[in-house]
């Protein structure tokens, strides 16, 4: 995340949010914010949301997951939320939102649903 200068915003069990600022070298041909940016921190979001239920020690993995572009992702700041919709022992369900934020006012620009694994016994991939 640092690459792309994004940030932790909030940290709620089962509930992350993270910020990014926009970047010219963030873009696509276009202008507008790269597809895979938007994603990756979604995933992120989503990742962080997952392991916040689980158990010290472990890790989390994302293993799937489905993303549909809604709009452009035009603006200067951007919010990425991820929430649990069911934790168990080994996978967990997420769905993330990517917002453009501007003036207090957030548009929906994506959304995403995905399967994250819980990894134990690995102390080389501790969380």
């Amino acid at each position: 995340m640092t690459m792309m200068g994004a940030t932790l915003a909030r940290v709620d069990p089962g509930e992350v949010a993270i910020d990014l600022a926009f970047r010219p070298d963030l873009t696509q041909q276009h202008g507008f914010l790269h597809a895979g940016i938007t994603t990756s921190v979604m995933d992120t979001a989503c990742g962080y949301a997952a392991l916040s239920l689980m158990d010290p020690g472990t890790a989390v993995l994302s293993i799937e997951f489905k993303v549909n572009l809604l709009a452009p992702a035009r603006g200067d700041r951007f919010q990425a939320t991820g929430r649990v919709i069911r934790s168990g022992r080994t996978v967990t369900i997420v769905a993330g939102e990517f917002h453009v934020v501007d003036s207090g006012e957030k548009t929906l620009v994506a959304v995403m649903t995905a399967t994250m694994m819980t990894v134990r016994d690995r102390p080389e991939l501790s969380d």
